[in-house]
């Protein structure tokens, strides 16, 4: 019997489609479990039963790092986690709510809990910084990721580290450093640094380049200790 080549692809696409569909599902279902929690309060604010900056640990005994989702990637809306409260509020700027005038965030960008930048050790007095690079998240999700390097920056002379990091159910889920990072997948180390040095505008933030994983926990451990100790 002849079989039509045709509708051997189109099946082997569809199938292709469905189990894609299927993993994508099951990863945001699986997100969407640690955003349960969370509750729009109106359309500037989400609360959550948890502290967002003090009730997670910023390591998992798997030596993941515990993110919290302050904007998804491919957003531009400027939220962020409220220090005090511990919820999610829409940055405003000038009476109005923030958005980035550029291309929308190229990873899941937020901080890591437990963790602060000390203005008196040169840092903004604020969490650490990340953006974990996979698949979009829920705001407020908070999700675990491989840490793999830093980009060093400063914005308006205050030290603003950005954390690298990856989902490890994601494409680059096995990266372990930079180093692989920029031979297994060519040129997204040059998007981050191109994407951080201009959001903000020209000359407002200024990259110091890239320093790989060793340092990048470094950074986070101090971050963590100063949070221990404020």
């Amino acid at each position: 019997m002849r079989v039509n080549k045709k509708y051997i692809h189109v099946g082997m696409a569809a199938t292709f489609a469905f189990l894609l569909a299927s993993c994508v599902y099951s990863y945001h279902k699986k997100v969407m479990a640690d955003a349960a929690s969370l509750t729009i309060v109106d359309q500037y604010s989400i609360a959550s039963e948890r502290h967002l900056v003090q009730d997670y640990p910023p390591i998992d005994s798997d030596s993941n790092i515990n993110v919290v989702v302050e904007i998804p990637a491919g957003t531009n809306a400027k939220w962020e986690v409220d220090k005090a409260s511990g919820n999610l509020k829409w940055d405003f700027m000038n009476g109005e709510p923030r958005v980035v005038s550029y291309l929308a965030y190229v990873g899941n960008y937020g901080m890591v809990p437990g963790t602060i930048l000390p203005k008196e050790s040169g840092g903004d007095g604020d969490p650490l910084d990340v953006i974990v690079l996979g698949p979009a998240v829920t705001r407020g999700s908070v999700v675990k990721a491989r840490l793999i390097g830093v980009l060093k920056l400063l914005d308006k002379g205050e030290q603003d580290d950005k954390l690298i990091a990856v989902s490890p159910d994601s494409p680059l889920g096995k990266v372990s450093n930079l180093k692989e990072l920029k031979s297994e997948f060519n040129g997204i180390t040059n998007i981050i640094e191109v994407w951080f040095s201009n959001y903000k505008g020209p000359g407002m933030v200024v990259s110091e380049g890239f320093d790989d994983v060793d340092q990048a926990w470094k950074i986070l451990d101090e971050a963590i200790s100063a949070y221990k100790h404020r």
